[in-house]
């Protein structure tokens, strides 16, 4: 999101406020990380897990996440973070692979690169065969012929600066 529209043009906000919404932006991303590593485990006893139905939203916007993410805006690239890594982690493994795969084709600078790096070891945690379903997303877009000649040239580079 453009800062027009967290911060309206005209003064700014009282240091105050901006903490304020800070606190609050870290209590939803507590209680999204609850929601998400609590819920219960595929089992034949078990029902299917629950579901959550802001991240079952954002889903299709990863590539936007990750975009946003990587202007790195003051503090709000460390939230937007958190909140990839909890949206990879409920809609793995695909979104997984797709948001580390725009992270390495979007990133144009060694700190935007290192959020790439910083997800996949969060995610590795957690998610078992992350790096070669990365990849074979990667091969898979480089095949579909869907990166313009830059950008598939820097998700080169980046690739080559990552391994």
């Amino acid at each position: 999101m453009p800062a027009s529209v967290i911060t309206p043009p005209g003064p700014t906000l009282h240091d105050g406020v901006r903490e304020a919404c800070d606190r609050i932006i870290q209590l939803l991303l507590l209680n999204l990380q609850k929601l998400v590593y609590n819920r219960a485990g595929p089992s034949l006893a078990d029902s299917p897990p629950r579901a959550i139905p802001f991240l079952d939203a954002l889903r299709c916007h990863v590539r936007e996440l990750c975009v946003e993410t990587l202007r790195l805006e003051r503090k709000r690239f460390l939230w937007q973070h958190q909140l990839l890594a909890l949206l990879a982690v409920y809609s793995a493994p695909h979104c997984a692979s797709d948001a580390l795969f725009f992270l390495l084709a979007l990133a144009r600078t060694p700190e935007e690169l290192a959020l790439a790096t910083q997800l996949y070891a969060v995610l590795s945690s957690c998610l078992c065969d992350l790096l070669p379903a990365t990849v074979a997303t990667c091969v898979s877009q480089i095949h579909a012929g869907r990166l313009p000649e830059p950008q598939l040239a820097q998700l080169l580079r980046n690739l080559a600066a990552v391994l």
